[in-house]
């Protein structure tokens, strides 16, 4: 009899806390959902946007199921103090990409209420990084909750659970949307306007979620933030053996943006506005050079001569290395080789920035020289930030960018490449009160900005669900904020989106 009832008493806790356990669950992992440790609730004032905002922080993990297995997901929520109706507060969850990348790239660069103390290009002003007030964040317009995935910043599957069983692109999407509708319900927010934010893989992660919550709950969004945006995988550039003509010509005008950043283009070209620039690089590489690489070898030697010279102009190369390449440039070849008179190559993340040229994978990070300026810094400020200012305290190491998720991630889609048009038309089409904002950055060769409007071009929207869709173009590179004038202007962005203007 006492160990029916203690069963019952367990069965009861988990209710009461939304988590959803099958009938066969071993009893050591309802014990561990039952025996979730105390949040940490911290409070706090910061000067947004000229105006002292005093908020409330609350940091530490929640047990959610997936599919029978239990992790502990880590999450920082920030709260505007003073809010009598939370119904009329927006709230927006936030996450990075990778996969594998924890949220303290968002937290600590661009929605966060503190931010890694940077200069106006982004790198740190001393190291150790100080953290300082972040007058651009939105924590004035909403409410916020950053999300670590499974295996990422202090977030794990329970003792027992093999970690694997969360690092696909579903069971990536089940845990997240679990843990949003976890929160939504404990905090009494299924009646506040509702948000997802992405970045990178998170802009993949965030269409996915929408999708989930909308068909698992009913849960319809009011906006989804899709900040340097892959929705279809077909159009990045993995590799030159992998890589389709389209891939080429869709990577040409952000090839042309760098370029003209560092100055090795004509005075004609370097003299145009930036978005007549590109305005004129989109036109030729989705006309005349998409055509040309079509054709392949049946063009002839004058055609090739013609489109190989117009490449060259917008891209800084000689005509000659153009008509080697047989007019198709690979991604590494560009960063290594467009400065290599000087001995630098340029950034992946971000094009502005500038290095020695080295061997090693710059889609790994490990020769990218706009990924080594950051990852230091933002490593050591998430880790000072959360023990000191949070009071959250751990042994757990904080996993900014997971070997083991990398290593082991699927996406399980039967050797189909990952694209989600269908989703997002569907998405768009049921809930006319969606908005989607794409975020891009000219100088990102991770997730380009011409690939992007490609992707969202073709996408059948009737007129009215369009008009919900908006893109807006930054300076910057993949992370947008580490380029003040670019964060900036994000806030400025974000202020009329979230007003719906």
């Amino acid at each position: 009899m006492k160990k029916w009832l203690s069963l019952l008493l367990v069965l009861c806790l988990l209710a009461s806390m939304n988590v959803v356990l099958a009938e066969e669950a071993p009893t050591e992992i309802a014990a561990a959902a039952a025996e979730e440790e105390p949040l940490s609730i911290t409070r706090h004032s910061a000067e947004i946007d000229g105006q002292t905002i005093n908020y409330t922080a609350t940091t530490g993990r929640l047990s959610v199921m997936v599919n029978d297995s239990l992790c502990e997901m880590f999450f920082t929520a920030y709260t505007m103090d003073g809010v009598e109706d939370v119904t009329q507060r927006p709230v927006t969850f936030a996450f990075n990409g990778g996969p594998g990348s924890a949220s303290l790239w968002l937290h600590l660069g661009m929605l966060g209420p503190r931010r890694v103390d940077v200069n106006e290009d982004g790198e740190p002003t001393q190291l150790p990084v100080r953290l300082v007030d972040n007058p651009c964040s939105i924590l004035d317009m909403t409410d916020l909750v950053f999300i670590d995935p499974v295996g990422t910043g202090y977030s794990r599957p329970v003792e027992g659970v093999d970690p694997v069983v969360f690092y696909t692109y579903e069971d990536d999407i089940d845990s997240v949307g679990e843990f949003i509708r976890l929160y939504t319900t404990r905090n009494g927010r299924w009646g506040s306007p509702k948000y997802v934010a992405g970045e990178s893989y998170g802009t993949t992660r965030a269409v996915g979620v929408s999708s989930y919550l909308s068909q698992r709950y009913g849960m319809g969004l009011n906006g989804v933030m899709l900040i340097s945006c892959v929705n279809d995988f077909s159009l990045l550039m993995e590799s030159s053996e992998l890589s389709d003509d389209l891939t080429y010509a869709l990577y040409l005008p952000t090839y042309a943006a760098i370029a003209r950043y560092h100055g090795v283009l004509d005075e004609a070209y370097q003299s145009m506005p930036l978005e007549d620039f590109l305005d004129e690089v989109r036109d030729f590489a989705g006309g005349e050079y998409q055509a040309a690489l079509f054709k392949g070898a049946r063009l002839t030697e004058a055609e090739l001569d013609d489109v190989a010279g117009k490449v060259a102009a917008y891209i800084g190369y000689s005509k000659e290395d153009v008509k080697q390449s047989n007019l198709r440039i690979y991604i590494d070849d560009f960063c290594s080789c467009l400065l290599k008179a000087q001995k630098l190559m340029v950034g992946r993340l971000d094009g502005r920035f500038t290095g020695p040229i080295t061997a090693g994978n710059l889609g790994s990070g490990e020769a990218d020289p706009s990924d080594a300026v950051i990852s230091d810094a933002f490593g050591t400020a998430i880790n000072q930030y959360i023990d000191g200012e949070l009071d959250y305290h751990t042994n757990l190491i904080y996993e900014c960018m997971s070997i083991d998720v990398i290593s082991n991630w699927k996406y399980d889609l039967d050797n189909a490449t990952l694209d989600q048009k269908t989703i997002i038309n569907s998405l768009m089409s049921r809930n006319r009160s969606l908005k989607l904002w794409v975020l891009c950055g000219y100088y990102d060769l991770a997730t380009p900005f011409f690939p992007a409007e490609y992707t969202y071009d073709h996408i059948f929207l009737k007129p009215e669900a369009r008009e919900n869709l908006s893109f807006t173009y930054y300076p910057s590179g993949h992370m947008i904020y580490m380029h003040q004038p670019s964060l900036e202007q994000f806030r400025r962005d974000a202020e009329a989106w979230y007003k719906g203007k």
